[in-house]
C-alpha cells in the first residue's frame, strides 16, 4: 500500500473462492491472512477501518453468482474477500465526513481492518446508548428494509391483516412488531417450534405456524386468515408465494423483499397462481433498502424511540471469531440462526 508510513499490521480476510451452483458450503470460502498498512494514502479521500461486527444476510448468496447487468447488486469476485455489511471504528481517515474514532456502518470487507476508498455510502454511528451490533441489523439495512418495506411499500391501514413468512428473521421479526403497534392482525411463518414460541410470545405476533409442519399451505392459512390476507410480506417465494396468492384479499398489497427459497436451485420453482393478482387486483412490489437509504434519520427517530422503551425486542444470533463467519454464513441458508445472525470480528 502505497504512502502513509503508517504501521504494517497482519489483516486475517475470509476469501471468496470462486462462483457457486448448488447449496453453498463453508469451503467455498476461506481464511488466509495478509498485511495492510494502518495508515490512509496519503492521495487519497478514503478512511481506514477496524472492523467489529460483520451481518450475515441471505443477498450475500446472491453476490457468489454471476449477477446480470441490470441488478442493483455486484457479484463476487473470486479471490477477493466477500464483502457484506458492517460496523466499525474509523482509525485513520482522509476523508471531510470522518475522522479517527468514529464508529461507522457500511459495505465492509470480511477482514480485520478495512481500507475504504468511496466511504460516501457510510453512515456515521452517533447513538451509542443501544449494542453497536444492532447496525447490522435492527438500525442498519435490515431494520431500513422492514421499516420502508411494510411503510412505504405496504401502505398499511390499522386493522388489517398482515402474513409474513421468515418471520424470525431479522426483517421479518420488524415488520410484525411495527405491524402490531399499528394495530395489526399479524401471523408469522417459521421453520421451527422454537422460532414459532419466539413469533408469538416474545415478538407479540398473533399466531404463528411451522410452515413444515403443514402439509397444505393452502390450509394453513385459510385457518389463520378467514377473511383472506391484506398485507404480505414476501422473503421466501416458492409454495409459500402460491398458496398466499391464493388467499389475498381485494387489493391486497405483496412487498417482495426476498426468496430464500430459491437462491440455491438450478431451477427456480414456477408460481401458478398468478391468476388471483388479476382477480384480486393485488399490487406485488419488489424493492431494496438502497431506494430509501435517504430516510435513514426519519427512521432512526421512528425505532430508536421504540428500542428505549421496550416496545420493540431483537433477537441476535451471535458468533464470535472471523474464522467463524463463513459457517455462519451458510447456516442462513440452514434456518440455523435464530434472529439475525452477526459474526463478531472485535468489540473494540
Amino acid at each position: 500500500m502505497a504512502g502513509g508510513g503508517g504501521e504494517l499490521v497482519s489483516n486475517k480476510q475470509v476469501i471468496f473462492r470462486d462462483y457457486v451452483n448448488g447449496f453453498p458450503k463453508d469451503s467455498d470460502m476461506f481464511l488466509t491472512s495478509g498485511n495492510i498498512n494502518l495508515k490512509v494514502p496519503e492521495d487519497s479521500d478514503g478512511i481506514l477501518v477496524k472492523n467489529l461486527y460483520l451481518s450475515c444476510d441471505p443477498y450475500m448468496r446472491l453476490l457468489m453468482n454471476h449477477i446480470p447487468s441490470q441488478s442493483v447488486f455486484t457479484a463476487y469476485t473470486p479471490g477477493s474477500p466477500v464483502t457484506g455489511l458492517g460496523v466499525g471504528k474509523v482509525l485513520d481517515s482522509k476523508h471531510p465526513d470522518f475522522q479517527e474514532g468514529d464508529l461507522v456502518w457500511g459495505t465492509i470487507g470480511w477482514e480485520e481492518f478495512s481500507l475504504i476508498t468511496t466511504p460516501q455510502g457510510f453512515f456515521k454511528i452517533q447513538h451509542t446508548d443501544v449494542p453497536l451490533s444492532y447496525y447490522t441489523g435492527i438500525l442498519g439495512m435490515p431494520g431500513l428494509t422492514a421499516y420502508a418495506g411494510f411503510y412505504e411499500v405496504c401502505a398499511p391501514k390499522k386493522g388489517e391483516y398482515v402474513f409474513i413468512s421468515a418471520a424470525s428473521g431479522a426483517v421479518g421479526q420488524l415488520v410484525g412488531q411495527f405491524a402490531k403497534l399499528m394495530g395489526c392482525y399479524v401471523v408469522g411463518s417459521a421453520g421451527t417450534p422454537q422460532k414459532v414460541d419466539l413469533l408469538k410470545n416474545k415478538f407479540g405476533f398473533d399466531e404463528a405456524f411451522n410452515y413444515k409442519e403443514e402439509p397444505d399451505l393452502n390450509a394453513a392459512l385459510k385457518r389463520y386468515f378467514s377473511q383472506g390476507i391484506d398485507i404480505y410480506f414476501e422473503n421466501v417465494r416458492g409454495k409459500m408465494l402460491d398458496a398466499v396468492l391464493l388467499n389475498m384479499r381485494i387489493h391486497g398489497r405483496i412487498a417482495v423483499c426476498g426468496m430464500i427459497s430459491q437462491y440455491n436451485l438450478g431451477e427456480p420453482e414456477g408460481v401458478c397462481n398468478l391468476m388471483s393478482i388479476i382477480y384480486k387486483r393485488v399490487n406485488i412490489q419488489g424493492f431494496v433498502a438502497a431506494e430509501y437509504y435517504h430516510q435513514f434519520p426519519k427512521f432512526l427517530e421512528v425505532v430508536l424511540p421504540y428500542i428505549r422503551q421496550g416496545k420493540i425486542t431483537y433477537v441476535e444470533d451471535i458468533v464470535e471469531g472471523l474464522e467463524n463467519a463463513p459457517a455462519a454464513l451458510i447456516g442462513l441458508f440452514r434456518g440455523q440462526n435464530v434472529g439475525k445472525q452477526v459474526v463478531v470480528v472485535a468489540r473494540d
